[in-house]
């Protein structure tokens, strides 16, 4: 059982930013953010890899980092030029898929509580 704590959310106005911390019980193949907008279907955002390889969605191309402390046990997603659009609970994940794509459409072994992330225009 891997357990996943997020922190740091909150509200921001459009062009702000804010950085998401999650510590993780453990770190397990893939790591990544996930996110739920109002009305909206669950979407991969971002995922790590245990050697540090990053993928983005598309639509947070070059506005998100995600990063880790090995150390620290924690996963971070510092989030830049945030829009209203990016307005949503945003999930921790940990997964062992053999494949980051997988991992990004949902084959995920632990989802963190989630936290809300507002962006006000």
């Amino acid at each position: 059982q891997v357990q996943l704590v997020e922190s740091g959310g909150g509200s921001v106005q459009a062009g702000g930013s804010l950085k998401l911390s999650c510590t993780a019980s453990a770190y397990m193949g893939w790591m990544g953010w996930f996110r739920q907008g109002p009305g909206k279907e669950r979407e991969g955002v971002t995922a790590i890899g245990r050697i540090g390889n990053t993928f983005y969605a598309d639509s947070v191309k070059g506005r998100f980092t995600i990063s880790q402390d090995n150390a620290k046990n924690t996963l971070y997603l510092e989030m830049n030029s945030l829009k209203p659009e990016d307005t949503a609970m945003y999930y921790c994940a940990a997964s062992s898929s053999r494949s980051v794509w997988s991992f990004l459409r949902g084959d995920v072994n632990y989802w963190g509580q989630g936290i809300q992330v507002t962006v006000s225009s």
